[in-house]
């Protein structure tokens, strides 16, 4: 049997396992808010950002008399362990726990208590020398920590997200230049329409894409606005105002990487996280951009002989287990398949914003990991799309050049010529003979 130790708080004595760097609280988490199968340890980013915003408090709160030497500097060694990736599988509290954050907090706050305690020459779970509350978690609520490392993690995300973005729009440029000589057909209300190239159809793919890849940029910069400081509902209550003047200054420093700035109302920033709802909203027209331009190479590579035929897609595996030699456009399916549940993400996000009540939004937590998820899912599938789909489209000229021979352009062409009702009427006299109107202006008709 696993070796256990004991703790105890207020509600009582729970037994914790001996060798575990997390203590009581995260044990509660544990037991009665888990749900999902999606612990907190699968998302390293998050642990990061967490731990350092504690290491930013730590020196903060040295600054300000908090904190004594000793403890700051165990303290920050605990959390540079955890931001070079040390410990990872130490919190196993659900994500997406209940409680506006407490227990993700918490169970940061006790690792990095008992990391600390053993650098001092302590014991696990004994915490005379380091408390996680007392002393990790001094002048902060879970709800400004948690608040500040979800928008860290977001803008992280996106980078990732961004880089693959940018592949597809440079996939979908060299394609344009590519294609640019190749006429085909363009349809409208799915009726063939007027004469077009296949580089034109692609540079709309393109400018669409970097369009929506900069609206997320955008709204992802303003998440670099946070609450540090401001504790539970933005009265900065318990934080020394000498702490609060330097804390979010000390975490621009510690990540080296973030244009972080103190939120102009913080009573606001705890009632509402409309930035949040902002980057998802844009996330989900994203993933409808994505889905047209998907669908849109299915339809023209479908075929090879009933359908339109004019995309021909890599062919990555085989499509069906009825018909050889049959080839699916799998990978624009996959890729419509992860925007559907980007939809669906952002929905739960502008749910869980609706439902804030009163002085905090509890439900920020719940928000901020489908915005993990959705920007997690895109980066991937956008890669497979650019590496397995995009990069490898070639056009059937052939087909492309019959369906730009074909009546409708030449019906619009003779219309510049010859004007809207002459050629209605031409039309006219073709029915009536029972010939083709190129067949009439070859006999010379009118």
């Amino acid at each position: 049997m696993e070796k256990m130790r004991t703790e105890e708080d207020f509600l009582g004595k729970v037994s914790v396992p001996a060798e575990a760097l997390y203590g009581i609280y995260t044990v509660r988490t544990v037991r009665n808010l888990s749900f999902s199968g999606r612990l907190l340890g699968a998302y390293p980013t998050y642990i990061r950002s967490l731990a350092l915003v504690k290491k930013a408090a730590a020196e903060a709160n040295y600054e300000a008399g908090v904190v004594d030497e000793r403890i700051y500097e165990a303290i920050e060694a605990a959390c540079n362990q955890i931001i070079s990736g040390e410990y990872e599988d130490q919190f196993p509290v659900d994500i997406l726990c209940g409680g506006g954050g407490t227990g993700i907090n918490m169970n940061m706050n006790e690792v990095i208590a008992n990391v600390s305690n053993e650098q001092l020459g302590g014991k696990r779970g004994v915490y005379d020398l380091v408390h996680p509350v007392d002393h990790v978690s001094a002048s902060q609520s879970s709800t400004d920590v948690c608040h500040t490392a979800m928008r860290m993690t977001i803008i992280e995300l996106w980078k990732k997200l961004d880089g693959a973005l940018n592949k597809l729009v440079c996939s979908l440029d060299q394609k344009a230049v590519e294609f640019m000589p190749i006429r085909t057909i363009a349809r409208t209300c799915f009726q063939d329409a007027t004469t077009i190239t296949m580089g034109n159809q692609f540079s709309g793919y393109s400018a669409v894409i970097e369009r929506r890849r900069k609206e997320i940029d955008r709204a992802a910069d303003r998440l670099n606005m946070i609450n540090l400081g401001a504790t539970v509902v933005g009265t900065g209550i318990s934080a020394p105002e000498a702490y609060r003047k330097v804390v979010v200054d000390k975490l621009r420093e510690v990540t080296g990487s973030f244009d972080l700035r103190l939120r102009d109302n913080l009573f606001d920033a705890a009632q509402n996280f409309d930035d949040l709802a902002e980057v998802s909203s844009r996330l989900a027209l994203l993933a409808s951009t994505l889905s047209k331009i998907a669908h849109d190479f299915r339809m023209l590579s479908s075929g090879p002989e009933a359908g339109f035929a004019e995309l021909q897609l890599p062919a990555v595996q085989p499509g069906s287990s009825f018909f050889p030699g049959k080839i699916n456009p799998v990978v624009p399916e996959t890729m419509i398949h992860c925007c559907f549940q980007m939809i669906g993400f952002d929905r739960t996000v502008q749910a869980a914003y609706e439902h804030g009540e009163l002085n905090l939004n509890v439900w920020e937590g719940l928000a901020a990991w489908n915005i993990y998820e959705s920007m997690r899912m895109c980066s991937e599938a956008v890669d497979h799309f650019v590496s397995d789909c995009v990069n490898g489209i070639t056009v059937n000229e052939e087909r492309c050049k019959q369906y730009a021979e074909s009546t409708i352009p030449f019906v619009l062409e003779l219309k510049v010529k010859e004007g809207y009702s002459t050629v209605s009427n031409m039309l006219k006299e073709a029915g009536k003979k029972g010939i083709s109107i190129k067949e009439l202006v070859q006999q010379g008709g009118e």
